[in-house]
């Protein structure tokens, strides 16, 4: 037991620094993202396969690069036969999330590259992790609908291909960048929840599906994962914009969040809703049909007015807020929000996880292990006497 330890308790680890990175900065103060060094507002001009090629191999690929890492990604999409039977003995209520999470699994079943420890094994699964979430994601919606899995598509670019995977539709192109747009924001955010579960696992020498399959377990919960889901189910509960100021104002009375308002890190607006917003706004003039977006834009006035007014701050507004109307104008269910969030991660957890196992060519051998301070003290100060079991009296 530590007797004196002098480091914060009961925190959730903010403002502990656990592990060093050279793959994503976060900068809540001055509301700055940057994945290796690049800005997020940069970024957002790239394609998934260019961020993911940097996020992996530690640089932007020159246009021959890039066609060559799309082309490996579009040849690994296919998922085993036998993951796809298994997918058909869920039952169809089953939430996405946890079939993502056995279905990583599964993949790993499937891998031998599971069986070496080298940095180039590593990054050869992080490839077919990022080449088949959306596979499986995509194929376990039609199996629960009671629709054929529709095969990945060999030409289409990453975020058109899951669009295509979905519906059975070739989407629009402009449909097809603005989800490109959302998964290249979505692929990086330092050590948040998640990653750190990946990096916590990969510290034991694990291989690359189980950490992986932490990473996914840790975003469906709802304090992590899922706030942009609550945020559409916010929309359509509230539905016409002239309603936004009576509710901001009764769930704040009764000291509820409004969802996708508010972050654990950022003390400004996260700048990736400056860029969400407006392609919420043009997905919404597209459809033919701007009240969601209309209708965040009022929740998210109306917020930072009251709040400013009650407790004399700012309330920052976050990535989740603008992503709902974003994927619910794509047409994506709303349970598969954060299923579309992992495909987008996997490749910040997959570059997490290659950096805490390999520091050079060889693995590192640092484990994750922190100290705790006992407080049960059952018997005061001494240590409990054991009972046999014949001679302890009821409770």
């Amino acid at each position: 037991m530590v007797e004196d330890c002098k480091m914060p308790m009961d925190t959730g680890l903010r403002g502990v620094v656990v592990a060093s990175t050279r793959i994503g900065e976060v900068d809540g103060k001055n509301g700055r993202l940057l994945y290796r060094g690049y800005r997020i507002q940069d970024l957002a001009q790239a394609t998934y396969e260019e961020v993911a090629h940097l996020l992996l191999l530690e640089r932007l690929p020159s246009r021959p690069e890039l066609e060559r890492f799309a082309e490996e990604i579009r040849a690994l999409r296919e998922v085993p036969p036998a993951l796809l039977e298994s997918l058909r003995t869920r039952p169809a209520d089953a939430h996405p999330m946890d079939v993502l999470q056995a279905a990583t699994a599964m993949l790993g079943h499937h891998d031998p590259d599971t069986r070496e420890a080298s940095r180039e094994a590593a990054l050869r699964m992080a490839k077919r992790l990022i080449a088949r979430f959306p596979t499986v994601v995509a194929a376990w919606h039609r199996i629960r609908s009671g629709e054929p899995v529709i095969p990945p598509s060999s030409r289409l670019g990453h975020a058109a291909n899951f669009l295509y995977m979905l519906s059975g539709a070739e989407p629009d192109p402009e449909f097809a960048r603005a989800l490109d747009i959302a998964l290249v924001l979505h692929a990086e955010h330092a050590f948040n929840a998640s990653t750190f579960a990946a990096r916590e696992v990969a510290s034991t020498q694990a291989h690359m599906y189980a950490a992986t399959a932490a990473a996914v377990g840790s975003l469906s919960g709802p304090l992590h994962g899922g706030a942009n889901a609550r945020v559409m189910q916010m929309l359509l509960a509230v539905e016409r914009p002239e309603r936004a100021r009576a509710y901001v104002e009764a769930e704040l009375e009764a000291g509820r969040k409004i969802f996708g308002l508010g972050h654990a890190v950022y003390d400004v607006d996260d700048p990736r809703a400056h860029i969400l917003a407006p392609l919420s706004r043009t997905l919404g003039e597209k459809r033919g049909d701007l009240r969601w977006y209309e209708l965040s834009r009022e929740i998210e006035a109306a917020a930072k007015e009251v709040f400013r007014r009650r407790k004399n701050a700012d309330i920052p507004v976050n990535v989740d807020f603008y992503s709902a109307s974003l994927y619910y104008y794509l047409g994506i269910p709303i349970d598969l929000f954060t299923p579309v969030f992992a495909i987008s991660r996997v490749a910040g957890w997959t570059a997490h996880i290659i950096e805490e196992q390999f520091a050079g060519a060889a693995p590192k051998a640092v484990l994750y292990r922190p100290e705790s301070r006992y407080v049960g003290d059952y018997c005061g100060p001494a240590e409990c006497a054991f009972v046999p079991l014949e001679e302890r009296a009821p409770a």
